[in-house]
């Protein structure tokens, strides 16, 4: 494959590409780049929203370039400010921990980590003394840091700026240095970070790294950017029940973009798709079941995106049970707030409280209306929470199997 036609292929569906020529130029003379996506483990799952990248990273390695996935645990000390009209907390070393525990195979989802190397960036940053980190900072100003849409924002509003920060730029940067990296892979939100990383190298006498950012991927709600923290969210690992149920939530308007970010359909088919559903030829629900089924095939194979459309289609749609649903023993229960609890529904009484008082909590598809209902659990009877959670809770506890 010619560095033209490598080059055509990495830039499809791509926001910002700083600059195309380089990394034309940088193929055809260097032949395998080094390409890194660098994420701070802020939450314990990987979404929707990350697959955008690490689709884009798979392609690297599908055409053979030496692809990074970097963990952020020294910077994730810091806390990304990105994108923020507030600092974000740092995290404690023990939540990092926490949250890289599953990053590795959340990630395989995507990626083909028999060819990807994993790297955390406290094997560089850790040992910086305080006179490497003046030296470093001293190579950006604050009016470089200030005229960064966020901090912009915040300075003119007179919302306080911590000096730790500006720190995050400044060692973000550092680790294209310490990779001598020649692609960084990101958000859009990410784009002056990558920039800073070219002066950076450029200081170091490395190439400037090519910065290439993707589009951020909306929520659920198709309003703000997907997240964990603002439950519009579609985690990379979920059932593929939930994972299909959480689309359909989409506004139709939003049934497009994730035909084109979240199941990569070529663009002929997404200009296709939007105009059919602009001039009326197809239907809003029949299209956002398609495109569900296929963002849901992608992390759990067709049998089970295809399992997930009926189960939606017949509780939600029809409102019918599942044919095959959990079961429970509610063994010595004696609330129903206890049995939400141990069905995996509510993590504390106080969860199990609000979703009763929400409406949605039902037996035998009966609403209920007192999380601390007294609990007989005399006959087997089906609780559902919402339309996709249902678990048959049996009287009693399990028998023991026979003694041989």
């Amino acid at each position: 494959m010619t560095p033209a036609e490598q080059t055509e292929i990495l830039v499809e569906g791509t926001a910002e590409v700083e600059t195309r020529g380089e990394l034309e130029a940088r193929i055809a003379s260097k032949g395998r780049l080094s390409v890194k996506f660098g994420i701070d483990p802020t939450g314990s799952e990987l979404h929707l929203g990350h697959a955008l990248i690490l689709h884009k990273m798979q392609q690297y390695v599908e055409i053979g370039h030496s692809v990074t996935l970097l963990i952020g645990d020294f910077t994730a000390r810091i806390g990304d400010p990105t994108g923020r009209n507030e600092a974000r907390p740092p995290l404690s070393v023990e939540q990092i921990e926490a949250n890289m525990r599953t990053y590795r195979e959340q990630a395989g989802r995507v990626l083909d980590l028999d060819r990807v190397e994993i790297a955390y960036n406290s094997q560089w940053l850790a040992p910086l003394t305080l006179h490497d980190m003046i030296g470093l900072m001293s190579q950006t100003t604050v009016a470089q840091m200030l005229s960064r849409n966020d901090f912009a924002e915040r300075y003119a509003e007179g919302t306080p700026i911590s000096l730790h920060e500006f720190l995050y730029p400044v060692v973000q940067a550092y680790d294209s240095v310490a990779m001598r990296c020649d692609v960084e892979l990101g958000g859009t939100d990410q784009y002056f970070n990558f920039l800073l990383a070219r002066e950076y190298q450029k200081h170091a006498g490395q190439p400037p790294q090519i910065c290439m950012t993707l589009p951020i991927l909306e929520g659920t709600d198709g309003v703000v950017r997907m997240g964990k923290s603002r439950g519009n969210y579609v985690a990379l690992t979920e059932p593929a029940a939930e994972q299909f149920g959480k689309l359909m939530r989409l506004p139709d308007e939003m049934i497009v973009r994730y035909a084109l970010l979240a199941a990569f359909r070529p663009a002929s088919d997404v200009d296709a798709l939007a105009a059919g559903l602009a001039d009326g030829t197809l239907a809003p629900m029949d299209e956002k079941k398609r495109v569900a089924e296929q963002i849901v095939a992608r992390y759990h194979g067709i049998e089970e995106a295809r399992r997930a459309r009926e189960r939606f289609e017949a509780t939600v749609q029809r409102r019918e049970l599942p044919s095959e649903m959990p079961e429970l023993f509610a063994g010595e229960a004696r609330r129903l707030s206890d049995v939400l609890r141990l069905a995996g529904f509510a993590a504390s009484r106080r969860e199990a409280e609000r979703l009763v008082l929400g409406g949605g909590v039902k037996l035998d598809g009966i609403p209920v209306s007192d999380a601390n209902m007294a609990w007989a659990g005399l006959e087997p009877v089906v609780l559902s929470v919402g339309a996709r959670r249902f678990v048959r809770v049996m009287p009693g506890v399990p028998s023991a199997p026979p003694s041989r």
